[in-house]
């Protein structure tokens, strides 16, 4: 098993006209990478009709929508989560509650609120009772605000995890550029949250430094965008962990956190 759980697809109203071709590409890499299933979600239009980070609801239905649909014709290959914004506080509640009936299997929160805000309270109780993990966009340590969206950092996160310790929450691509050394001091004491160990950074010592953060247990593999560099950090695993610490990164960490049921082999 290899579960890839930051995993992005796209639909015919996003701006890339060749969004059949990247959507069979993916599916292709995965083949030649190993994966079993993609955890993916669709952000809203991805800025075409409404912005990236601040979807309106129309487009995240009509993401959310896709996805479910790509899950119903690859349904041994592709999960969902359902992406919400929560500034539309009614909305988001009743996607989330309409798209884990349909079969979704975790939350994705963009760069549409800060992750301390407490309008994600409403959203973490709903997670919390139907048992769903929450995957936060997060920057690697946040300097300064950012336009078009509520950058978050791995502080904010912790912060929302200390108010909600039942929950799992995922701090997403660790590699995806910034100071990861600040966001592992922050998640170190913060058990509820794991590492998403995709994006594009490649950076020497940064799995080693992962491991001496939050153990292996804490650590998940993922690709986000750039299949390449989760491919990489994959065969570096290989020759850093155990085989039975492998196994933890590649599959069954994810198994534990995600809802029973949500993969062939757990």
């Amino acid at each position: 098993m290899l579960i890839d759980v930051h995993a992005h697809f796209y639909h015919d109203r996003t701006p890339r006209a060749d969004w059949r071709e990247r959507n069979a590409s993916r599916l292709a890499a995965g083949e030649k990478i190993g994966i079993t299933i993609h955890v993916a979600s669709i952000l809203g239009s991805w800025g075409r009709t409404s912005p990236t980070y601040f979807p309106s609801p129309p487009d995240l239905e009509y993401g959310n929508d896709a996805l479910l649909a790509l899950v119903r014709d690859h349904p041994n290959r592709i999960r969902g989560y359902v992406t919400v914004n929560p500034n539309y506080t009614a909305h988001a509640r009743g996607e989330i509650l309409r798209c884990l009936a349909a079969g979704m299997i975790g939350i994705k929160l963009a760069a549409s609120r800060r992750a301390s805000d407490p309008l994600l309270d409403p959203i973490c109780d709903i997670a919390r009772d139907r048992d769903v993990p929450v995957l936060q966009h997060v920057w690697q340590h946040r300097r300064r605000d950012w336009p078009g969206q509520e950058a978050s950092d791995a502080v904010e996160l912790c912060a929302l995890a200390s108010r909600h310790p039942d929950m799992r929450f995922i701090l997403a691509h660790i590699g995806g550029g910034g100071d990861w050394h600040h966001s592992l001091a922050a998640v170190r004491a913060a058990p509820n949250v794991y590492v998403d160990l995709s994006g594009s950074g490649v950076d020497a010592g940064m799995l080693e430094a992962c491991l001496a953060a939050v153990g292996v247990a804490r650590l998940l593999w993922g690709t986000d965008i750039t299949m390449d560099t989760g491919w990489a950090k994959l065969r570096y695993l290989e020759r850093l962990l155990s085989p039975e610490e492998l196994e933890l990164v590649k599959w069954k960490n994810a198994a534990r956190i995600f809802p029973r049921g949500a993969f062939p082999s757990d």
